[in-house]
């Protein structure tokens, strides 16, 4: 290292601290449209301010290259941070070293491009093509999704080196494809260290299949390849996307300190090894089972520090599923678990907080290939110094859906509230513990006996702090928390997440009832009012000449106890009501009466860029072709019928255009409950989804205290309720009368297919087989 003279030094410093400050006075410019911006990108210096004026620009590609220093980037901001907008088709990409972008809110469009956020401009061998120590930062991105939803793409992808993305809101994608990738094939983008830090990722709904995770990091293909990506400090709140929030599929990652609230699914080391989860937080409601906490696979991860709450989730959603691999697994498939530690956490109130096994599937070995089993057990893998707590006491601590005989399990300590359990020799001992609430989701167990002595395995030197960061140097505590008299962390003050210009808190506002008559326009009407009003039709029978659409939160319900009627008489193969993009429809308590050759309710047949969503109540539908019909690349999460007659119908309920069997069905959840149908021809309920994809555990279908006559007079397949490839079926108390199917349904016995106290009067049978074999989606 070079030495100067002091004198000489600090003209140095005094000159570079000079020439900083009027390199920023100098080459900061307000930049008014997309000409300017490229010009000032083409000229900039490290050290320079790009600045975008407040407003929106509109179908923009920003291509952003250039070369910072560490104390000099290139910064690209807006004037007001919040105050621009990114709209239309467009993206941002970087190119370069020491890039900063800041303040943007891209909203109300799509990147024509495979990404929104690009850490790489071209695959073309230049420095200045890919990006190294740039930042996203203290921006939005929200709703940006592609027109349909099999079209992928990604909303941020990394590439490169030391790459971050930080103090970010993002949240709302519906399309195929991750919310974020770390992909690292190349050299240039392995030992990546990139950082995604401090960010709010909001909800992200139900896609209704694969390939719907908030963060994956790499893929099956380079999953044997360091990557040390840090995630960190992150909240994520109802990242619902699909059965894994966080997918791992490289070595070396690091997960600490994020909050994972009220999200369906986990954080799962898919694919990799070396991975340390360590303080982090995982918050269910204790009613909704697909709240997940922490899913493993492969080799040496350490699972430590975490605290678990409210979660009553199974197999693949349990607070710890520890997964059986296949012998001798290709990349893409599952890896057996050896190495793993899980040590110092705590679990309240969880039900089946450990499982083993998790994924065997050796039972339907008839109808999979030998490469697809997965018999491999989990071995060497060590359970330490962990408290569970609950209120009800389980009859399993540890649930073995195959033997957890490579498991030790060492100075864990259960208040099961008396209730006896297999304690694995000793490795798992019973306490009277009390909790000590924190805050409304956080109660630590105190009250440990003293005799029971810490578990000092091998590396558990390593694990040096708690979950508040208390140190653990000559601690003989257990549980993720060394002691229960800590500050209120305060995991849930969205303030310390995301940007500082955005909330994504809304004031709750009481519904405005719009009263319409039959001289009034019921369009106009519904255009008028704002998500969440009631629209109110008097008594009288209304003339529907063309559909309504419906492209927001509405109800339309009848004033009084009299049923308003809607006739439709609109153009064959048109809908009554037309739901797009994010129109979510609420009917209750009217008549709706077709010509029998169009529909009472369908989807747009392209371009549902968001979902939707109905329920229909008390209402009665007649002489339709379709009551429902639900086009490819449509989803809504929920699909409700109850307390309603359908009758004299061509076609029932249709959602069974996702043919593609790669996962993908229409709606998350489909209830019939005490409704009527009579002859209805054909397609009375056809549910589908197809391909061979495990960790796709939907959808769900229930149907209850219903009636069907006279119903599948046309049904080719001699089927009255099809539902193939539905994992979660439950057919309870219907009575089924006079339909001329072999039929009434065949269940998947292996999943969750469940039949009973039905009645059934010259209707065919109810089958259950309990394999079927569907298409490999790898």
């Amino acid at each position: 290292m070079k030495t100067y003279p002091l004198i000489f030094a600090l003209f140095l410093a005094l000159y570079s601290c000079g020439e900083k400050a009027t390199t920023s006075t100098e080459s900061s410019q307000l930049i008014s449209n997309i000409d300017e911006l490229n010009d000032a990108i083409k000229n900039a210096q490290a050290g320079d301010d790009i600045v975008l004026k407040n407003g929106v620009y509109k179908d923009v590609e920003i291509k952003f290259r250039g070369k910072g220093t560490k104390n000099n980037p290139i910064t690209l901001k807006a004037e007001t941070p919040g105050k621009v907008s990114i709209e239309g088709k467009s993206y941002l990409k970087f190119g370069g070293e020491y890039l900063t972008v800041e303040g943007l809110h891209f909203k109300n469009g799509y990147s024509p491009s495979s990404a929104v956020i690009d850490f790489k401009i071209s695959h073309k061998d230049s420095l200045d093509e890919i990006a190294s120590h740039c930042k996203f930062t203290n921006c939005v991105i929200e709703d940006f999704n592609k027109l349909k939803r099999d079209d992928d793409d990604l909303w941020v992808r990394f590439w490169g080196r030391h790459n971050e993305l930080s103090n970010c809101y993002i949240a709302g994608k519906t399309n195929r494809g991750p919310t974020v990738r770390v992909s690292i094939e190349g050299r240039e983008s392995i030992n990546n260290y990139h950082q995604i830090i401090n960010n709010h990722f909001g909800p992200r709904p139900v896609k209704g299949g694969p390939s719907g995770e908030t963060i994956q990091l790499g893929n099956s293909y380079t999953s044997m390849s360091p990557s040390y990506t840090m995630v960190a400090n992150n909240l994520f709140e109802e990242c619902n996307g699909e059965v894994e929030v966080i997918s791992s599929k490289t070595n070396f990652n690091e997960f600490r300190n994020n909050v994972f609230y009220k999200s369906e699914g986990s954080l799962v080391t898919r694919h990799g090894n070396y991975c340390t989860i360590d303080g982090n937080y995982f918050i269910g409601d204790g009613v909704n089972k697909n709240v997940g906490g922490i899913r493993i696979i492969n080799t040496g991860h350490w699972v430590t520090n975490n605290y678990f709450y409210n979660l009553i989730g199974t197999s693949f959603r349990s607070p710890l599923a520890v997964m059986n691999g296949i012998p001798k697994s290709p990349l893409n498939r599952y890896n057996q678990v050896t190495d793993v530690v899980v040590a110092y956490n705590t679990y309240v109130n969880c039900s089946s907080p450990w499982q083993f096994g998790v994924g065997t599937n050796i039972a339907q070995s008839d109808v999979l290939p030998k490469s697809e089993i997965r018999s491999a057990r989990a071995i060497r893998t060590t359970v330490a110094n962990n408290v569970i707590y609950n209120e009800k006491g389980l009859e399993k601590i540890v649930v073995e859906n195959d033997k957890a005989d490579g498991v030790i399990f060492k100075s864990n300590v259960v208040d099961n509230q008396g209730v006896k359990f297999n304690d694995f020799d000793g490795g798992i001992k019973t306490a009277s513990l009390e909790l000590k609430k924190v805050s409304k989701y956080i109660f630590l167990p105190s009250g440990i006996p003293s005799e029971i002595e810490v578990y000092n395995g091998f590396d558990f030197n390593t694990i040096k702090t708690d979950l508040f960061g208390a140190s653990r140097k000559d601690s003989k505590s257990i549980g993720a928390a060394v002691g229960v008299d800590v500050s209120n962390p305060n995991i849930l003050d969205k303030s310390k997440y995301g940007t500082s210009w955005y909330s994504n808190e809304i004031e709750a506002k009481e519904p405005t009832i719009h009263a319409v008559t039959k001289a009034e326009d019921l369009q106009t009407k519904i255009d008028e009012a704002i998500n969440g009003d009631i629209i109110a039709l008097a008594e009288g029978v209304y003339n529907v000449e063309k559909s309504v659409v419906i492209n927001k939160t509405i109800t339309i319900q009848s004033q009084g106890n009299e049923k308003a009627e809607l006739m439709f008489s609109g153009a064959a193969n048109t809908p009554l009501f037309s739901l797009e993009s994010k129109g979510k429809l609420t009917v209750n308590n009217v008549t709706l009466k077709g010509n029998t050759s169009n529909y009472a309710f369908a989807s747009l047949k392209e371009n549902m860029s968001n979902h939707f969503g109905l329920s229909v109540s008390n209402t009665d539908i007649s002489d339709f072709n379709y009551v429902l019909k639900v086009y490819t690349e449509s989803f809504s999460e929920r699909i409700t019928f109850e307390n309603t007659s359908i009758s004299n119908c061509e076609n029932g309920i249709e959602l069974s255009e996702e043919t593609n069997d790669r996962g993908d069905y229409n709606t998350e959840y489909l209830t019939i409950d005490n409704c009527q149908f009579t002859n209805v021809k054909q397609n009375v309920i056809d549910y589908y989804r197809g391909g061979y994809d495990e960790s796709t555990i939907g959808g769900n279908l229930l149907v209850t205290n219903s009636t069907f006559v006279n119903c599948g007079v046309k049904e080719k397949n001699d089927i009255l309720l099809n539902h193939r490839g539905i994992v979660n079926v439950n057919i309870n108390n219907n009575t089924f009368k006079n339909n001329p199917v072999e039929f009434v349904s065949i269940l998947w016995g292996a999943k969750n297919n469940v039949e009973t106290e039905n009645t059934l009067i010259n209707s065919g049978q109810l089958k259950t087989e309990e394999n079927l074999k569907l298409k490999l989606m790898y």
